[in-house]
């Protein structure tokens, strides 16, 4: 007998270990747990299997606030208990509330659809932030500034020293500034995290980070060092030449708290006992302009203790509001690459250029050697003109430029911070020897988003462009989602976001990235539920309402419940969604048409200077207002849905009811025919379902024609991500890969033809024979039209989501074998697993190859295909071995799948 329980129990665990393992446990959208300020969060994890087919049918979660209490399952602050469902995303903590500074171990265990557990999962942590204003002991502090505020003044510096007593267990510095910061522990940099706290509304939301500092002290004497920069704060900020949008004073709030191995606590605070300089290396730093540094007012050990600071100053208290302090949702903006050289040249003009190969966003790190007071300065360029001359005219004021006056003392190597610059080229000027490659670095600055989607084909052009997208998105989203990242703009523009969230939601994980930029939408949306321009608002209340920018407020949270499945960001939205449709509804006035205001339209749509003829695709910029009031409307209706709002979302769908008939009664002819004849109005027609079903058709004919009576697109940012989209939709996929394709301008193919490695802001940033478009406005990287990266991924490849069922809990799985590939695949990492769809043309017919994570489904459309020429993995198709069903539709096989890794294929003679 105890034979047979040793072997009952030996097959027990075999069977659980061979089962499903719990994996990449995370906390609410972040990867960074530490100063956490959600006191409702919500858990993740994925199921790690070999088997098909896998769901999950129950979990249990436990918390406490020790890892050994939690690996025994005692003293828990909250077991959730055996909960029946198959919920593994997003999932809500329900235990007693949070406390400030707490941290908390947790783990998951989860049970199959056959009933077999898992073993628990290992642990993961979290650690409370400062979650109340009263938390915050520490006094706002100013440092002794003077001079012309209408230019950057020398970074001030503050400092104190302070005594601690031995067995430090732990410490936390919690910090924030008005302005940017750096912070130093003793001679030592706190963290990696660049350009602190980060850009938001700051009249509604400051953020402040939270950095384990334990390793930075030691018992006796300490000293710590602040270093403030004007950053968007007080520095320039827009192309108006204006400063100090939000204040003209900068501040620093610091509060380093030190637990000791007994338990006692200490805390070490901002306050009046402080002291400040501002003869500092630092002669100036700003976003736009770079910085000067001058090496020869070092101060050695300026932040580490016993530093001589007879010569600095006191500070001064100030009473800035702690109320609107917030702790970090999205990324941090770190470096997350490096470069080296690829080439240096003398130019035509003979300047010194180095080229790093990419068009990026960060900044040049040297090493250089040379006499005390000699100065070096780096300009940054993205592109070179006609003749291979260094090209900065498109920068506008935006000086993008490293200053560096030599100490003197040997070599020394030097990276600016507080700034960042927009480049592929730098200009070497004053340089005291022939530059070395070794001796440089670019350094490349964005949002530490994590790599989540990856699509690739047979054509090397198509994957430049995907590389394209994606180092565009890198290079604009850093803290917000900016227009360009090197002229003096570099704005919020919510149009180019909204355009460009889907495509985004695909290369990156952009969960916390738009959850904390959306919050700032939601600050500096108007009374009157107007959206400005650019979030955060720095143009002015009257710069706000233009459609298809506006409807951010709708588009961007719907695009993010639908990548991600986060119905509480929904919810946190839907007062926004419905104040801008408010807004619109006010303006309209009783005939319900929205046809007044300043608008955009569609942007940088192809026009040919002043051509009367009819060449330029002009479209009605109010055709395509009321064309976004109906879409938006739409969308509210939707999130009503989800969000069980049945009778709002009862008003809503009439609501748009009558704007599409209002639509209708002022655009559309009786025959289906557009009042504005172009490609963006039939587009958005079509997308936005404006058209009777009868029309629609015959309308997605003519957009067809038009397309051939051009022979290209005429799109511009607002008619341009649906295009391919609607091509494909009505049956002229033929069409979208034709458009795909084409090499010549205007076509998204012809900048990778001219050498780019990012998105143009226009179709002929540099035109056919080699001149530029206008100065005043023509940025190289932009990604706006990178917006086609959405249809690669769910139209080429195949890899979408069911919005009943969003976060890709349901997977739709549809690709579009066609034009010149011979294959596509697209990869994602979701909330769930690695999902995958791909097709390959092979001598035989086509290869369908999809990957459904655990704990999810997928419905897989295989084109042109008959049940009975289907085969899996070399088989006749049945069902069985992770297939629920299959079955004809038209000239579509749809095959329900459970999870795995799957390779269809079709006989050639089953294609059209």
């Amino acid at each position: 007998m105890p034979y047979l329980l040793l072997l009952f129990l030996f097959s027990l665990g075999t069977l659980c270990a061979q089962g499903v393992t719990v994996t990449d446990l995370r906390f609410e959208q972040q990867d960074n747990t530490l100063g956490v300020g959600e006191t409702h969060p919500r858990f993740s994890w994925k199921l790690r299997s070999d088997a098909r087919d896998v769901m999950q049918s129950a979990y249990q979660i436990r918390v406490a606030t020790d890892a050994r209490d939690l690996a025994r399952g005692r003293k828990l602050v909250w077991d959730s208990g055996r909960v029946d469902g198959d919920q593994s995303v997003l999932v809500p903590y329900a235990g007693p509330d949070l406390e400030s500074r707490k941290r908390y171990f947790w783990q998951v265990r989860v049970w199959d659809k056959q009933g077999k557990p898992s073993e628990w999962s290992a642990a993961a942590n979290w650690e409370m932030g400062l979650l109340n204003p009263a938390d915050w002991v520490a006094e706002w502090i100013k440092p002794m500034e003077a001079g012309d505020q209408s230019q950057s003044l020398p970074t001030p510096r503050l400092r104190r020293e302070f005594s601690l007593d031995r067995q430090i267990a732990s410490a936390r510095l919690y910090v924030t500034s008005h302005g940017l910061y750096a912070a130093e522990i003793n001679g030592e940099r706190v963290g990696d995290q660049l350009l602190t706290p980060g850009w938001t509304a700051y009249q509604d939301r400051l953020q402040y980070q939270t950095y384990d500092v334990t390793d930075q002290l030691q018992a006796g004497q300490n000293a710590i060092g602040v270093t403030l920069a004007d950053g968007w704060y007080r520095g320039n900020l827009g192309w108006g030449g204006q400063r100090a949008v939000y204040g003209d004073e900068l501040a620093l709030l610091l509060q380093l708290e030190v637990t000791y191995r007994n338990g006692r606590q200490e805390r070490i605070v901002s306050d009046g006992d402080w002291r400040s300089s501002t003869d500092t290396p630092y002669r100036s730093a700003d976003i736009y302009n770079g910085v000067a540094y001058d090496a020869t007012r070092e101060q050695a050990g300026w932040s580490s203790r016993g530093f001589d600071a007879a010569g600095w100053q006191g500070v001064s208290v100030a009473n800035h509001d702690k109320e609107v302090l917030v702790a970090p949702v999205g990324p941090p903006v770190t470096v997350t690459e490096v470069l080296a050289p690829r080439e240096i040249f003398i130019t035509p003009a003979g300047d010194t250029v180095i080229d790093f190969g990419q068009n990026l966003v960060g900044r040049v790190r040297f090493t250089v050697e040379g006499p005390a007071g000699q100065t070096v300065v780096i300009h940054h360029a993205e592109v070179l003109d006609k003749d291979g001359n260094f090209y900065t005219a498109n920068l506008r004021t935006a000086k993008q430029e490293t200053s560096y006056t030599l100490a003197g003392d040997g070599a020394s190597t030097f990276a600016p911070a507080f700034t960042f610059m927009g480049f592929r080229y730098v200009r070497l000027k004053n340089w005291p020897e022939m530059p070395r490659a070794e001796d440089f670095r670019a350094e490349v600055i964005h949002s530490a988003m994590e790599e989540t989607g990856r699509f690739t084909s047979s054509d090397s052009l198509i994957n430049q462009l995907q590389r394209n997208i994606k180092w565009g998105q890198r290079g604009n989203f850093v803290d917000v989602p900016t227009d360009c990242p090197q002229r003096d703009e570099r704005l919020g523009w919510t149009g180019d976001a909204q355009a460009f969230a889907r495509t985004a939601a695909f290369n990156y994980d952009v969960s916390g990235f738009f959850q904390k930029w959306l919050s700032d939408v939601s600050a500096d949306q108007l009374p009157s539920g107007a959206v400005p321009h650019v979030v955060p608002n720095v143009l002015g209340e009257n710069a706000a309402a233009s459609a298809g920018w506006a409807d951010v407020a709708t588009i961007g949270p719907w695009t993010m419940y639908l990548a991600y499945g986060d119905q509480r960001l929904l919810e946190e939205q839907y007062p926004t969604m419905k104040a801008w449709v408010g807004y619109m509804k006010d303006t309209a006035g009783d005939d319900l048409l929205w046809n007044t205001g300043s608008h955009f339209g569609d942007w940088l749509f192809y026009s040919v200077g002043n051509d009367p003829s009819g060449i330029s695709a002009i479209t009605d910029k109010y055709l395509i207002a009321q064309a976004f009031f109906v879409h938006s409307t739409d969308l509210v209706a939707r999130a009503a849905e989800v969000l069980g709002k049945t009778e709002e979302a009862a008003e809503y769908r009439e609501l748009a009811r009558r704007l599409r008939q209002a639509f209708r009664d002022e655009y559309v002819t009786p025959s289906g025919r557009l009042v504005s004849s172009t490609q963006t109005a039939y587009i958005l027609a079509l997308e936005f379902d404006l058209l009777p079903e009868e029309v629609r058709e015959a309308a997605a004919r003519r957009l067809v024609d038009n397309i051939e009576r051009y022979g290209h697109l005429t799109t511009g940012f607002l008619g341009t991500p649906y295009l391919l989209h609607v091509l494909t939709r009505f049956g002229y996929t033929d069409t979208a890969y034709t458009l795909l394709h084409r090499k010549e301008y205007p076509s998204w193919l012809y900048p990778v033809t001219r050498g780019a490695t990012t998105i143009w802001e226009r179709w002929d940033g540099i035109k056919p024979d080699s001149t530029f478009q206008s100065e005043g406005m023509n940025s190289f990287n932009h990604y706006a039209y990178g917006a086609v990266g959405d249809w690669l991924y769910r139209r080429s490849a195949g890899l979408d989501t069911d919005p009943a069922a969003p976060g890709y809990k349901h997977l739709v799985l549809q690709p579009h074998p066609g034009g010149e590939l011979t294959q596509a695949h697209a990869t994602l990492e979701t909330p769930y697993g690695t999902a995958a769809s791909g097709w390959t043309t092979t001598a035989e017919g086509l290869e369908f190859t999809v990957t459904v994570p655990p704990n999810t489904t997928a419905e897989l459309h295989l084109p042109n295909a008959r049940q009975e020429s289907v085969q899996l993995d070399g088989q006749p198709l049945v069902q069985g071995n992770g297939v629920r069903s299959h079955r004809q539709s038209a000239d579509h096989v749809m095959v329900e799948l459970g999870s795995g890794t799957y390779r269809f294929s079709l006989p050639i003679t089953s294609s059209r």
